[in-house]
């Protein structure tokens, strides 16, 4: 099957901030410690990459047609770029060709593409540079999806705006929304994740809720069936961390377990073969994974001894272990044990090691990683 061609009514947007180096089950909102250099890293869809560094000062590069690396035109960028002057932001994602952030004063920004309400200011006007989203100051958490966006505050409700075609929202319509609403009542939301067109989320209870487009099963609650609101997947009070590729579904559990449902024609669950789960399915034996990143057919986790780990779709390097076949297996990537964050987009990936030097790879033809060049990665650079 080519990649490229297949099910292309739906674009991937990759929407994984940087993720915990450990695990805390009380606040899965994903947090880094200050490290020497870059502090987190996200990935937007197959060109264009978003930033973060120490001091809270906020950097883009790649692909920019529609504003969406903030810098007030629609030239693309070879190297990273800093976006304004401020020095206070504390939280970026990045989607299909939209981005929001969040400044360490609560403020919830948006810029680039807005043709389905996805920035959430009440319009459908692209976006060359970041605009304030309402007057609030209490945003934690933010995630992108393809052309939808998903919000938590520090009161612990959840909201949503954007493309709504699939119930990817979850307000139990399809009705797109220019500015965020409420998503129920809960005031216990305390993680977030975006796929392309389907959503992912924790409670403080340790439960796990999706909704959204589920052709594939990347809701994990056994069936193929659409879902216009959050839905509970199984029993389990032991979730901490999950991550929406496009249409597949990673998450781990308290104990260190991987845990993978959705479509897996290219073995972007890992479970060694390329069989579709429509329920979570546990990833090998191990009980350290402390991270992970779903891109758009492929995937990689970290363990709790800094090691970094892929699998899935590799035409483009996007793997990183220096060759271009896929792996329906997790395998390790290089010998380094210092790995801290790690972010998938549709093609490339990113991380981010302990000492705080920033690592990317994959598909490079509009410069998303960074390095100056369009010349294809298939190593960590």
């Amino acid at each position: 099957m080519n990649k490229k061609l297949s099910l292309i009514i739906l674009v991937f947007a990759c929407i994984v901030t940087s993720a915990n180096a450990q695990i805390n089950r009380r606040n899965t909102k994903k947090s880094v410690a200050y490290h020497a250099n870059y502090q987190r890293v996200s990935s937007g869809s197959t060109l264009f990459s978003t930033f973060e560094i120490r001091g809270g000062t906020l950097w883009a590069w790649g692909l920019n047609n529609f504003g969406q690396l903030g810098l007030g035109d629609t030239t693309i960028r070879l190297i990273p770029i800093q976006i304004g002057t401020a020095t206070n932001w504390v939280s970026i994602s990045c989607g299909n060709s939209h981005t929001l952030g969040i400044k360490s004063d609560g403020t919830l920004w948006a810029w680039g593409n807005n043709l389905a309400g996805q920035l959430g200011d009440g319009t459908v006007n692209r976006r060359l540079a970041p605009v304030q989203i309402g007057t609030s100051t209490n945003w934690v958490s933010i995630s992108c999806g393809d052309s939808h966006t998903l919000g938590i505050k520090s009161d612990g409700t959840l909201w949503a705006w954007g493309s709504n075609y699939m119930g990817q929202l979850g307000d139990s319509t399809t009705v797109n929304k220019t500015a965020p609403v409420q998503i129920g009542t809960s005031t216990n939301w305390v993680s977030i994740s975006c796929g392309a067109v389907h959503t992912l989320g924790i409670k403080s209870d340790g439960t796990l809720w999706t909704w959204g487009f589920n052709g594939h099963g990347q809701l994990g609650d056994g069936t193929t069936t659409q879902r216009n609101a959050p839905v509970q997947i199984g029993s389990s009070t032991n979730w901490v961390s999950i991550s929406g590729g496009e249409y597949h579904t990673l998450g781990i559990k308290s104990d260190g377990t991987l845990w993978a449902c959705g479509y897996n024609g290219y073995g972007e669950l890992g479970d060694g073969t390329t069989t579709q789960r429509n329920a979570p399915v546990q990833i090998g034996t191990s009980t350290n994974w402390v991270s992970i990143s779903c891109g758009f057919f492929h995937t990689l986790g970290i363990k709790s001894d800094g090691t970094l780990w892929a699998w899935g779709y590799n035409g483009d390097g996007e793997l990183g272990d220096g060759t271009t076949v896929n792996k329906s297996t997790p395998v390790q990537i290089g010998s380094s044990t210092n790995w801290l964050s790690i972010s998938c987009g549709n093609e490339h990936t990113l991380g981010v090691k302990s000492n705080g030097t920033l690592w990317a790879w994959g598909y490079n033809n509009s410069g998303q990683i960074g390095d100056s060049t369009t010349t294809q990665r298939i190593t960590p650079v």
